[in-house]
């Protein structure tokens, strides 16, 4: 039997591969030969692109798999997949309202506008322990809800600050507040206790007698006289 003539051809703009002879031969080089004509396709479209695109080369990534995208769908337009090394991710900001709480005075425990005026705290640290600790020691809140927080605010018409960050940052350097049980909840410290009670300004009452203030371990009881300064 006469050996038939070997032959192949390749057409890369057109993505046609062509062999012919032996079926020992074309089995033996097809493989061969279709990496050698997927690279020439790469090669060719790298090219286009190349002349397509402007010469900021950190603008674009395009990959192989994209050339050959390109090469069998001319019709649509280039894939290019854009670097994310300069990128930033978008934060997602939460805003919470106030939530209505009772801030008023009455017979039994002081107005926060009241106790904000003679506390005088000076930063929004000592503000949001200060709205914690009466919404704590005067209305009897084991955890105190952010939305709340902000309403003390609204109450003495101060301006609302990023509550979340002033909490985070009061639980991690100050230690004046701590992580509540529910998410946007906190609790107050032994720590912010004692600053709101000791190192903030005392209370006193008309006649120039300083008020006690509700403890934790005496949550019943009333504001009462305990003598003169």
């Amino acid at each position: 039997m006469n050996n038939l003539p070997a032959k192949f051809k390749i057409n890369v703009r057109e993505g046609v591969l062509e062999l012919e002879g032996e079926e020992n031969f074309v089995n033996k080089h097809l493989e061969k030969f279709e990496d050698i004509f997927k690279y020439a396709i790469k090669e060719v479209m790298k090219k286009e692109f190349e002349n397509s695109f402007p010469s900021n080369k950190s603008s674009a990534i395009v990959t192989s798999s994209d050339i050959e995208k390109r090469f069998y769908q001319k019709d649509s337009p280039p894939m290019v997949s854009k670097s994310r090394s300069n990128s930033k991710q978008a934060k997602t900001s939460v805003t919470l309202p106030p939530i209505p709480v009772d801030l008023k005075s009455n017979v039994n425990k002081i107005g926060l506008r009241e106790f904000f005026a003679t506390k005088k705290p000076s930063n929004h640290y000592e503000k949001a322990t200060l709205f914690v600790y009466y919404l704590t020691k005067f209305n009897k809140e084991v955890e105190v809800k952010f939305g709340e927080i902000l309403s003390c605010y609204e109450e003495v018409e101060e301006k609302k600050p990023s509550i979340i960050d002033i909490i985070k940052n009061s639980i991690r350097y100050k230690g004046w507040l701590e992580q509540g049980t529910d998410k946007f909840t906190t609790r107050l410290t032994i720590s912010g206790e004692n600053f709101v009670k000791f190192d903030l300004p005392q209370i006193k009452n008309m006649a120039g007698h300083q008020l006690t203030i509700p403890s934790s371990t005496t949550s019943d009881t009333t504001t009462s006289i305990i003598g003169t300064v």
